[in-house]
């Protein structure tokens, strides 16, 4: 009769370490996070910044038409009286761009010139040509988003 050795549990025979798996498994997991994380808190930022821009715009619109009185005569002293829901929007036209800007700084711009409307609308000097080529830019800068 023939016998046939086979050798007893742990004598001899070594299992390869899994080891070198386990970490290259764990640096995927972290590296992955990671990244996918990074993604995540920028492209809520971005989104954030460019609806409040786009919001600024619309608080903007819905103030109306403005008064344009930079070619009024020296003398012309009549005052412009606005309505508290219009001093509402332009102030949440202002407080939105701002949002923006210090979310994302491509809309400053835009803040600074809504900035600059609403400091002619709170004054309620209509004759500002500085607050009327503010209005003029604020316009074309929402007309682009």
């Amino acid at each position: 009769m023939q016998q046939t050795l086979v050798p007893e549990a742990g004598v001899g025979t070594k299992e390869p370490s899994r080891r070198p798996q386990v970490i290259t498994a764990f640096a995927g997991f972290v590296i992955g996070a990671s990244v996918i994380g990074m993604l995540w808190a920028l492209s809520g930022v971005n989104a954030g910044a460019l609806e409040d821009a786009q919001d600024a715009c619309s608080a903007l619109a819905r103030v109306g038409t403005i008064p344009d009185t930079t070619g009024a005569a020296p003398g012309d002293r009549t005052v412009a009286v606005l309505a508290p829901e219009i001093l509402h929007r332009m102030t949440a036209a202002r407080e939105l761009s701002a949002a923006a800007a210090a979310a994302n700084d491509t809309y400053r711009p835009l803040a600074e010139h809504i900035d600059g409307v609403s400091r002619m609308v709170f004054s309620l000097h209509f004759n500002q040509i500085s607050g009327q080529r503010h209005l003029a830019q604020a316009e074309q800068l929402c007309a682009q988003l």
